[in-house]
């Protein structure tokens, strides 16, 4: 029987030479963990004549990740940043998402840290920080 729980989930992520085993990210924000941008899988035109064309286009997905100001998976993130800016280079991810309320697993290709805050928003508590990866490829994984 599945539920729609996301509790139990686990996002493993492993980060080139800064982590080449994989880590879970832990402490997620309450209300967003993780989500995934839709993609446009398809480029679709009409011709002057109304015959329509199509053809299937290879597009990147967009991962943005969701945690808590005092996370402990801050720390991967920082790392990754900081590697980033001394070598002035990208370092490319890979890893894995588990979701066992639904029974799925997917795979994650080639991921690029695209987007991240330098320091959490300070209100009255310090607000969640959002990740952005943006992967090559996100498959189901095939059990």
């Amino acid at each position: 029987m599945t539920t729609l729980t996301s509790a139990n989930s686990v996002l493993m992520l492993g980060v080139g030479l800064v982590f080449p085993t994989p880590q879970k990210i832990e402490g997620y924000a309450t209300d967003d963990a993780f989500a995934f941008d839709a993609v446009q899988l398809a480029q679709a035109v009409m011709g002057v004549d109304g015959r329509m064309s199509a053809g299937y286009t290879p597009q990147p997905v967009i991962q943005t990740i969701t945690l808590q100001a005092d996370s402990p998976s801050k720390f991967i993130f920082e790392a990754w940043i900081a590697a980033m800016k001394t070598s002035r280079e990208v370092f490319y991810s890979n890893g894995t998402l588990a979701i066992p309320s639904i029974e799925r697993k997917y795979t994650l290709q080639r991921g690029v840290l695209t987007q991240a805050p330098p320091v959490p928003t300070a209100r009255a508590i310090l607000q969640p920080m959002t990740f952005q990866i943006t992967w090559q490829d996100v498959s189901p994984a095939l059990v």
